[in-house]
């Protein structure tokens, strides 16, 4: 066979938990909708559900199948999971984190020859890799899958040091950005922020991303109290944005009142134009307790806005700290926010230090980043993985 299995339609079924908003589902529609048609299809399988997010796919060779799953152990769900793949009898099956490992198990039953698992970050109740029942079942499932893939060094690193998966089954390949869609704001701000009320020259500090515990927002608003302060005393004006949803909401916006910061903080809930609101920020924000490859991270860089994160996860891989923003060592508290709220504020004071970040943030993401070096790994691994192993040319 030649790359690809020569001039054949290589059939990929990707199997999720949920077909939902999120920056695993995101660099997987940005995959689908990149990788030539003319030598693959998709199938993206939900275990549970597919939501309004499937209108983020352009590309005509893909089909969504929702299985149905119930929450617990049903096994109908992935009975019909079976079905399904021997019917459809792709040729590669690309799980991807915890939640989806028993299908490499179904896969397997049901002839799929070729199985791939993916390693997007880690799960809400996991954060530092510990849980002993899921290293049991990667190890597990370990004999059942021909490679492993990490969207970071610290994952693939921690792939292989709690799970005992050699090195060489383990292929590392960073999430990428579409750096045409996010762009470096290039019209006035009060066009982007409409309805949002955010006064003229005010410094808007901003944040995406779900409004769940793992995410860290209420590190960032016990920062941004502390960022108010220092700002009250230089004279600036500055709003808070925190755009996502989840169940955290009430709760995040109760301790935006009770630290007396809620006239400051706007909570856009779901938003649909999620490149224009990062044109609108001058700084961005990554509050996370742990993370894989943050997507809205690469998104704010391709946008030519500094940013300021917690050192945990795949962000040191993503941010030159001191050129294109701010690492911040907090440690996986949600309590201890002085040091964020320091490179927060440093960030809103210094004009020219912002400026020179924005830039920084713009070309690393160009130069190192791309979706299109994103896809063409993809693109390798498949083709590896059909061959037996053996690395195809281009």
């Amino acid at each position: 066979m030649t790359r690809a299995e020569g001039n054949a339609v290589v059939h990929v079924a990707h199997v999720v938990h949920r077909f939902a908003v999120g920056g695993m589902e995101n660099g997987l529609v940005n995959l689908v909708n990149r990788l030539d048609p003319q030598r693959y299809r998709h199938t993206i399988i939900a275990l549970t559900d597919v939501t309004e997010f499937r209108s983020r796919i352009t590309a005509r060779n893909v089909e969504l199948v929702a299985m149905g799953k119930r929450p617990g152990q049903d096994p109908r769900a992935y009975l019909r999971l079976m079905r399904f793949l021997r019917r459809a009898r792709p040729a590669i099956v690309h799980t991807r984190n915890v939640g989806t490992l028993d299908a490499v198990f179904v896969a397997t039953l049901a002839g799929v020859r070729v199985r791939v698992h993916g390693e997007h970050g880690w799960d809400m109740h996991d954060l530092q890799g510990r849980s002993r029942r899921y290293r049991l079942l990667r190890r597990i499932c370990a004999p059942f899958v021909q490679r492993f893939v990490a969207v970071s060094v610290d994952l693939a690193e921690w792939l292989h040091e709690s799970t005992g998966i050699a090195r060489s089954r383990i292929t590392h390949i960073v999430n990428g950005v579409d750096c045409e869609r996010f762009q470096p704001r290039s019209q006035n701000r009060s066009n982007l922020t409409s309805g949002l009320d955010i006064p003229a020259g005010a410094i808007v500090v901003g944040t995406v991303g779900r409004l769940e515990a793992v995410k860290g927002h209420e590190q960032l608003l016990r920062a941004w109290a502390f960022v108010e302060r220092r700002l009250a005393a230089a004279g600036r004006e500055a709003r808070l944005l925190i755009v996502g949803d989840g169940s955290l909401r009430t709760t995040l916006e109760a301790l935006a009142r009770e630290l007396g910061i809620a006239e400051r903080v706007i909570f856009t809930g779901m938003r649909a134009d999620i490149p224009q609101l990062l044109q609108a920020m001058d700084i961005f924000v990554l509050p996370s307790l742990n993370e894989g490859i943050s997507n809205t991270l690469l998104e704010a860089m391709a946008s030519g806005v500094p940013v300021v994160a917690n050192r945990v996860g795949g962000n040191p891989e993503l941010i030159d700290g001191g050129v294109t923003g701010f690492l911040v060592d907090v440690g996986l508290t949600a309590g201890n926010s002085d040091r964020m709220a320091e490179a927060i504020a440093t960030l809103v004071l210094d004009d020219k230090l912002r400026s020179a970040m924005s830039a920084a943030s713009r070309q690393r993401a160009v130069a190192e980043f791309s979706l299109e070096t994103m896809v063409k790994r993809y693109d390798d691994l498949y083709c590896e993985v059909l061959a037996g192993g053996r690395r195809l040319n281009s």
